[in-house]
């Protein structure tokens, strides 16, 4: 019994070894699809899921079977690491790093920041009472008696021929730089003196003569050296003279944004940008005139004002603004323990009398005021 089993069994297994045989031989195209399945189809034969079936070199339709995708779970972030996405565009923005104040001392000033390209267009909503708040302080300045009348950086060499001027104007703007305008109007006195108002006097000089005549502007020893560098510049590339264009003096060992404008301004009678310098920036903040980008808060430094202030002042006023707000920051609206009293916009200033002295001061106040009682 089990041998006719057996010997069944056996014919089964011969007779279907035999069929799939003969359809190995007769299709073999279909065997192939079949038992290649679970492989990655040729590029030659591949083709997208939701696409018919084409016909290749005549008559002969080839057949796809669709892969078996595996499902895909998300990728988890590896211990202690996070996954970073793509940077925004504005990444690859060209950006000047804003420099701290201890900075001057590795090759730019203080001022050396720069955050965009200056538009002349004005496209932003200006403050309430603008117009009477400036006319205001053109009144309480009507006397010119602030010392950036009479000592500012457009008064530098004055009365020498145009090239000469302007170089004497570039080293006003760049002695200005943390120091009054006392100072820096007495340094380039006796710079004149001296006969180091221009380039090739400032390139043959000793540093340190120059260091000497300068003294006491800030900084007075790093200025020295870019003064040296400024005059070696003009006279290599601009033939004795000064750069003319916005990127070309920011391009100058100690010239930031503040410097550059107000320099095109006077040498070039080129208008491309308010000049900001800390009175300006920090009057403009009291006044309630520039804030953050998308915010109300106060901006943080003069390029930030410079760049809020330009969306909605009128370009006529750009040149005037800076001496009249210098002049009233100098005289009335001071750093510190702003003469309130003696303004006349108060009821305009959001800041009116909010900034008063210190408890130490009004304590010493006091004290001084019991002795003499």
């Amino acid at each position: 019994m089990s041998l006719v089993n057996g010997g069944a069994a056996s014919s089964t297994l011969v007779h279907n070894a035999a069929w799939f045989y003969r359809v190995r031989t007769m299709n073999p195209q279909i065997h192939g699809a079949v038992s290649s399945s679970n492989k990655p189809l040729s590029l030659k034969t591949q083709q997208h899921p939701l696409s018919d079936s084409k016909s290749v070199s005549g008559s002969e339709t080839r057949v796809c079977t669709p892969n078996k995708r595996l499902k895909q779970e998300p990728l988890e972030p590896l211990p202690g690491k996070q996954l970073c996405g793509l940077p925004d565009i504005e990444d690859f923005a060209y950006k000047k790093n804003i420099a701290s104040p201890s900075s001057i001392f590795a090759g730019r000033s203080p001022e050396t920041s720069i955050t965009a390209v200056t538009s002349v267009k004005t496209v932003g909503n200006p403050p309430d009472n603008w117009v009477e708040v400036l006319e205001g302080i053109r009144q309480m300045r009507s006397s010119e008696d602030a010392p950036v009348d009479s000592m500012g950086c457009d008064k530098a060499g004055s009365f020498l021929p145009p090239t000469e001027r302007r170089f004497a104007v570039l080293l006003g703007a760049l002695l200005s730089s943390q120091t009054k305008d006392q100072v820096n109007n007495a340094a380039i006195h006796r710079l004149h003196q001296n006969g180091l108002l221009t380039p090739e006097a400032v390139d043959k000089a000793d540093e340190s003569t120059i260091r000497e005549l300068i003294y006491p502007v800030g900084f007075y020893t790093r200025k020295a050296t870019y003064m040296k560098k400024i005059a070696r510049i003009c006279l290599v590339k601009y033939n004795g003279d000064i750069p003319n264009s916005l990127d070309d003096l920011l391009s100058l060992p100690g010239i930031g944004p503040k410097m550059a404008h107000l320099i095109l301004h006077i040498a070039w009678n080129d208008v491309q940008g308010i000049c900001v310098d800390t009175h300006v920036h920090r009057i403009c903040n009291r006044l309630g005139w520039v804030s953050r980008p998308g915010t109300k808060q106060k901006t943080t430094s003069p390029e930030e004002t410079r760049v809020a202030l330009q969306q909605w002042l009128p370009k006529e006023e750009w040149v005037a603004i800076n001496p009249l707000l210098v002049g009233f920051g100098q005289m009335i609206c001071t750093p510190l323990r702003p003469r309130c009293e003696a303004c006349t916009i108060t009821k305009l200033c959001p800041a009116a009398f909010k900034e008063t002295s210190s408890p130490s001061s009004k304590l010493k106040t006091s004290n001084r005021r019991s002795k003499e009682l």
